[in-house]
C-alpha cells in the first residue's frame, strides 16, 4: 500500500500515560468518537519515513535510546490545529524535546503534541469544554522510543531511553 509510513513516537512514563489516557477516555465516555488510532500509547510523533527504511530505524531507535537520558516535559497547554480537526494536549518545547526531535529530522512545520481527539470541526468545538474540565498543567516524563506503521497499525518495536 502506497500511503504506509513508518512513524517514530516519543512515549510517556506510565503515570503521564494513565493520565493522559484518562482524558481522552473523558471524551470517549461523553460521546466522542473520533477518528485518530486507537490501542497506541500516547506519544509525540517525531517523524515519518518510507516503509523501505524500516530496518535502518530500527538500529536508529536503538541507538538513539541508549545515548539519550528520560526527560520530562510540562504538559501545559490544550490546542486545536488550524483547519480545526485535531485537539490534543501540548508539551512545552524545551531543549530535550527539540533534541530528539532533531535525531530524526528538521520540520519547521512540526508541533509537539499528543492527540486526544480527531474529528470534524464541529465536533472538536463541542469536545473542548469536556477536555478542559479535566485538565491541569502536569509534568510528564518521556521514557521510550516507539516504531509503528501506519495504515494498517502494525507495532514494530519500543526502546527504553537510558
Amino acid at each position: 500500500m502506497e500511503d504506509k509510513k513508518l512513524y517514530i513516537l516519543a512515549g510517556y512514563d506510565d503515570a503521564t500515560e494513565e493520565q493522559l489516557a484518562g482524558l481522552q477516555k473523558k471524551l470517549y465516555e461523553a460521546g466522542f468518537v473520533g477518528k485518530e488510532t486507537k490501542n497506541i500509547p500516547m506519544h509525540i510523533t517525531l517523524g515519518s519515513f518510507p516503509t523501505d527504511r524500516e530496518e535502518e530505524l530500527k538500529a536508529d531507535l536503538q541507538r538513539i535510546a541508549a545515548e539519550t537520558e528520560s526527560f520530562e516535559v510540562q504538559l501545559s497547554h490544550i490546542g486545536i490545529f488550524p483547519g480545526g480537526w485535531v485537539l490534543f494536549i501540548a508539551p512545552d518545547m524545551n531543549e530535550k524535546l527539540h533534541n530528539i526531535k532533531e535525531k530524526f529530522g528538521t520540520d519547521p512545520a512540526w508541533t509537539a503534541h499528543t492527540t486526544m481527539l480527531i474529528e470534524e470541526p464541529s465536533v472538536i468545538c463541542k469536545a473542548l469544554p469536556t477536555l478542559t474540565e479535566g485538565f491541569a498543567p502536569m509534568t510528564g516524563t518521556v521514557k521510550k522510543l516507539h516504531l509503528y506503521e501506519f495504515f494498517p497499525t502494525r507495532y514494530i518495536m519500543s526502546v527504553d531511553l537510558k
